[in-house]
């Protein structure tokens, strides 16, 4: 039986501004990340979604909250979807590691598995936790459609290990997950298919007023 995996990227966050590696460290969300939450929520209502999952860090917990509490479910805590822990790249812009060790980020960049910053989790650990975890999901919500809100690094490495590409290239395959936007893949048995990718839950913005159309 197939089950459909909504996967979303958690809000923004005060980190996002400087583009610093969030990693496991907590963040809070900004207003806009909160809003991008509420628009979730609204959009999990009318995608029928059956039930909702999300990482322990707080900025996947609050995202993913308005969905679960508009839909009379209760949050599934995943700890296999927390996000990929940076090591020393935790809390820094690239800029800073560039500055710092120049070579290091030369590495990760050309490839993001064997280049890997300093004491940050193997790409493969991270790879077979959160397939696990999304697996596990799948087994027990057959036929459903199931929320899971968790982080930009560890999605893009789940779905190359689900499809079958390079870890090491996840961030040339998927260059970024936007916050608050969902990517569909369905789950039947051992295979996985990409139905979409970064579709945004905003409504769209009203039309501006304009003169009436003829005969009205």
């Amino acid at each position: 039986m197939t089950t459909r995996l909504l996967l979303v990227r958690h809000g923004e966050t005060e980190w996002h501004a400087e583009n610093r590696y969030a990693g496991v460290t907590d963040v809070a969300l900004t207003p806009r990340g909160v809003a991008q939450a509420t628009d979730l929520g609204a959009w999990a209502v009318r995608a029928g979604v059956d039930a909702v999952a999300c990482s322990p860090l707080s900025r996947a917990r609050l995202t993913a909250s308005p969905a679960a509490e508009v839909l009379g479910l209760a949050v599934e805590v995943q700890e296999g979807l927390k996000e990929v822990d940076f090591g020393w790249g935790e809390g820094r812009t690239i800029q800073e590691m560039a500055d710092e060790d120049p070579e290091a980020v030369r590495r990760f960049r050309e490839d993001a598995d064997s280049g890997a910053f300093p004491g940050s989790e193997p790409v493969a650990r991270a790879a077979e936790r959160a397939t696990a975890s999304l697996r596990d999901l799948a087994d027990r919500h057959q036929g459903d459609r199931v929320l899971v809100v968790a982080h930009n690094t560890l999605l893009r490495i789940a779905l190359c290990e689900l499809l079958g590409l390079p870890l090491g290239r996840y961030r040339r395959i998927f260059p970024r997950l936007d916050n608050g936007a969902v990517t569909e893949i369905e789950i039947r048995g051992p295979e996985t298919a990409l139905r979409s990718l970064n579709v945004p839950t905003a409504p769209p913005p009203a039309p501006a007023p304009g003169p009436s159309p003829a005969g009205d």
